[in-house]
């Protein structure tokens, strides 16, 4: 009994809702358009003349003309240029970080000799042991 009353009310008020704005038009589709479906066919369409020319398409076998085959051999050129200079980059790349490498290498064999002749020193210039001639 206790949800009767709100129920009823609800219904109500969307029952009045829906009667006041039923006459009201909507927003996303409007009657003016709907009654002259000409008027949207010719923004779509084109005139048939317009249509050949635009459709005309030269065949596979066809010369090309000149300013053809110049924006093709353009746009080859650009793209070999771009691809030359991705590949550049790359190379630098590699080569600053194999000299990075190497150098970092160089620098711990350099380290490592140092200590092992420190390590070994018998207080002889040059080393006694090291350079000593056997009979």
């Amino acid at each position: 009994m206790s949800l009767t009353r709100p129920l009823l009310l609800t219904c109500l008020v969307v029952l009045s809702v829906i009667t006041l704005f039923h006459g009201a038009d909507s927003a996303a589709v409007s009657d003016k358009k709907a009654a002259s479906p000409k008027g949207a066919l010719s923004n779509v369409f084109m005139q048939e003349a317009d249509a050949s020319s635009f459709f005309k398409r030269r065949g596979k076998r066809a010369v090309k003309t000149q300013d053809e085959i110049n924006a093709e051999q353009r746009q080859r050129l650009a793209a070999d240029e771009r691809r030359r200079e991705y590949h550049e980059g790359q190379r630098n790349k590699f080569e600053s970080y194999a000299e990075e490498e190497n150098d970092e290498q160089d620098e711990r064999t350099r380290e490592k000799t140092e200590q092992w002749r420190e390590f070994h020193y018998d207080g002889l210039d040059p080393s006694y042991e090291y350079n000593r001639h056997t009979v």
